[in-house]
């Protein structure tokens, strides 16, 4: 269901919605003055009282509903990137991509471990807020896997930038989803998609309304034996099996002309091997393990895994009348991550095999309103509560430390000692904000106000945030806005290490640093300004710059073997980019284009401090260094035309490549190679099917077929080299019902 938001500005800057292809806009939208409810609008412009409208009142009024449940939080002076259907269909395999793939087509997006869900959105890490029909999704525990499938996306936005007062806590970016609910006569899809690497992927579909009732199912299965990204060159990699479901069902009720009630439910189950890396050498110091010579464990042989699930729902209640609008939701998370390691490889190469299961339970109530002041204001406010109980449970076999040899490299016993360190905690976060839309002048809005939040877990704090967006409508075709936010970034609960680092001294898994100063909340300041311009006729073009500054920059690594990132904080952060944008259409045709530049540096590293060498943490103490996910340029593209059915697609990625340590260099000081990625579609739409339409597709991914690093192992928190996929051929075979 694409958004039909009013506003004076509408026109130049919602891009997607006339591209439908990937596209920037400075989102000036103004929620409209409520509406007399006090009938139900007929399509001939009449109203009825009739006890069971015709199913086109009821699509109307529907469709309305959801027009006010968007003015409610618009994204008023923040850069916003669009995705509708037809914008995802045009990426070359389509909706069968994770979300994750998809928002890699938006301006200043690094790819990073795309196979295991992992992004950056200005260079920052991860610190992305998923949103729903209006709804935030707790972050739950997760790495491999994304619990979201595009399947259900109605329209997807992608929110960053200087961000209005109601989005907070989680600020790199916003995926804001409305889920697919606009469907009057009941349908579906199902199909089948899949080929390199044994994937096979169903998957069914199925919407539809009736006497007020409107609902949207979907699901899929995925197996494959290339689940996570590879950690060699090599096309095929060793014991890299993994198995995916997801499933996605809505259904709301129109109650009356001005309130409707929904509820939403999801899941996702998965289990991937994590992939071999051949020729490792041991530790110095082991000689067996438990009666076996480390001489006979072999890198390549070792069997560890990982399941994922993830289960959540909310039920929201939405009223609109008059000059009031107003959402309340109640939701619900669970997720779990268990990690399996391999009970002897994992100590001779890591010194540690440790069993780690991780649990989120996270449950709470949003409300947000709007209400139109008069002609020149429009109020809102909203607030958010949220508990949390996470667990933390990990059972490791080490090996003590029995002494030095004569160069002082440490001997360890042959027989396995046994850890348990259990932990668990109840955080709470709670939120409020308030700000006006105010339109100073006919071409000039102005949105003010502040949050408060406060957390109360492994950290405590609050903060009160100001925000404060401008939006100038200086032409017919050009759009300018500016924003200042403060922003407050607890961290993810269900990833803070507890564990006592005095429980490994004198093993295998003792660090080199023993101080494990406790994580801290991020505090920032953040300015940006941008531009866009109608060019030419169906040519737009937009130019964005921004700057932050950050106390206690909130980062993440993963440190050993288990496949679970930990957050530790920077002392002091800088991050500054340039985004360029530029769209095109011309009947059937369309482009987008996406160059970013950008920077982020970081000073000191003030918790977490075990998981770092010595020397990393001296030269961090005293130098600015580059975040290990730090990207100098990002670009991506994309072209596609439809003609009598057929539809042409490609697109590209490209970046100079994330950090890297080469031996004899400071921490973070080179980069991996850059490289680009181009991928090929194409489909065919056969509609005189009897019972439906057909849908074939055929899909090349990488398609130079290009090796190239993703990440390096020698950068910070990172256990594995990763690299981009290999050239795969995917086809696709759907049906409408």
């Amino acid at each position: 269901m694409d958004r039909k938001r009013l506003s004076s500005f509408s026109s130049s800057v919602l891009l997607a919605a006339v591209l439908g292809s990937p596209a920037i806009a400075a989102d000036v939208n103004q929620s409209p003055p409520g509406a007399d409810t006090s009938a139900t609008p007929a399509v001939d412009g009449s109203t009825s009282t009739a006890t069971q409208p015709p199913a086109e009142e009821i699509t109307v009024v529907g469709k309305r509903l959801n027009q006010a449940r968007d003015s409610i939080a618009p994204s008023i002076g923040a850069s916003t990137y669009s995705f509708t259907p037809q914008a995802i269909e045009n990426i070359p395999g389509g909706e069968n991509n994770p979300i994750d793939q998809i928002t890699l087509q938006a301006p200043g997006v690094d790819q990073d471990n795309l196979a295991n869900g992992g992004l950056h959105v200005r260079n920052e890490h991860l610190n992305v807020q998923y949103r729903i029909n209006g709804v935030i999704l707790p972050d739950g525990v997760s790495f491999f896997g994304e619990s979201i499938s595009p399947r259900f996306v109605g329209k997807m936005d992608l929110v960053t930038g200087a961000l209005p007062a109601e989005y907070g806590l989680r600020t790199a970016g916003i995926i804001d989803i409305d889920s697919r609910t606009d469907q009057s006569e009941p349908g579906g899809t199902i199909g089948i998609y899949g080929g390199s690497y044994g994937t096979i992927n169903p998957s069914v579909e199925y919407a539809g309304s009736t006497d007020g009732y409107s609902y949207f199912v979907s699901g899929d299965y995925l197996q494959s034996n290339h689940g996570v990204d590879a950690v060699t060159p090599a096309y095929n990699q060793i014991h890299d099996d993994n198995l995916q479901s997801h499933g996605f069902a809505y259904l709301d009720k129109i109650l009356n002309a001005s309130s409707k009630i929904s509820v939403m439910v999801g899941s996702f189950n998965s289990q991937f091997q994590i992939p071999n890396n051949p020729g490792q050498t041991p530790l110095t110091g082991i000689s067996a393990i438990n009666g076996t010579p480390v001489s006979a464990i072999n890198s390549a042989d070792l069997t560890e895994h990982q399941t994922e699930t993830s289960q959540f729902g909310a039920v929201s209640y939405l009223h609109s009348a008059d000059d009031l609008n107003y959402q309340i939701s109640v939701f619900t998370k669970y997720s779990t991550l268990h990690y399996h390691p391999d009970a002897l490889g994992d100590i001779a190469f890591t010194g540690i095999a440790q069993d780690a299961f991780r649990s989120s339970f996270a449950s709470g109530l949003q409300a947000d309103a709007s209400y139109q002041l008069g002609a020149a204001h429009t109020v809102r406010a909203g607030l958010l509560w949220t508990g949390e109980h996470v667990a933390a449970d990990t059972n490791s076999n080490v090996l003590a430390q029995t002494g030095t040899d004569a160069s002082g490299n440490p001997i360890f016993a042959t027989n396995t000692t046994n850890i348990v360190n259990d932990s668990e905690k109840t955080g709470w976060t709670y939120s409020l904000y308030l700000q006006d839309e105010w339109k100073l002048l006919q071409d000039v809005t102005v949105n003010y106000g502040g949050r408060f939040d406060v957390v109360n877990g492994y950290t405590q704090g609050n903060q009160i945030s100001p925000r404060l967006n401008t939006v100038w409508q200086a032409t017919p075709s050009t759009v300018v806005h500016a924003g200042y936010a403060s922003y407050f970034t607890p961290p993810p609960l269900e990833l803070v290490s507890t564990g006592a680092v005095s429980l490994f001294a004198n093993t295998s898994a003792a660090p080199a640093v023993t101080q494990n100063s406790p994580i801290k909340n991020e505090r920032a300041q953040y300015l940006d300004a941008g531009v866009i311009q109608d060019v030419l006729p169906n040519l737009k073009v937009g130019i964005d710059v921004y700057y932050k500054y950050s106390r206690n920059l909130l980062d993440e690594g993963q440190f050993g073997s288990p496949v679970i990132l930990t957050p530790f904080n920077y002392h002091v952060g800088y991050n500054k980019g340039v985004e360029l944008t530029t769209s095109y259409q011309l009947g059937n045709f369309t482009y987008y284009g996406n160059l970013a530049i950008a920077q982020q540096k970081a000073e000191g590293i003030d918790s977490a401090q075990f998981s770092f060498s010595p020397d990393d943490l001296a030269y961090a103490a005293t130098h600015l260094i580059n975040t290990d996910h730090s990207q100098r340029m990002t670009a991506s593209a994309g072209v596609a035309y439809a003609q009598d059915g057929t539809k042409y697609s490609a697109d590209i990625v490209a970046g100079t490549g994330l950090r890297s340590q080469s031996p004899g260099d400071n921490i973070n000081e080179g980069t991996v190679p850059s490289y680009e990625q181009l991928n090929l579609g194409v489909s065919h739409r056969f509609d005189q099917v009897q019972g439906g339409a057909l849908t074939v597709s055929l899909n090349l991914i990488n398609a130079l077929d290009e090796t190239y690093l993703l990440r390096s192992q020698t950068g910070i928190g990172e256990f594995a080299n990763q690299y981009g996929p290999r050239r795969t051929i995917f086809m696709g075979i759907s049906k409408e019902f």
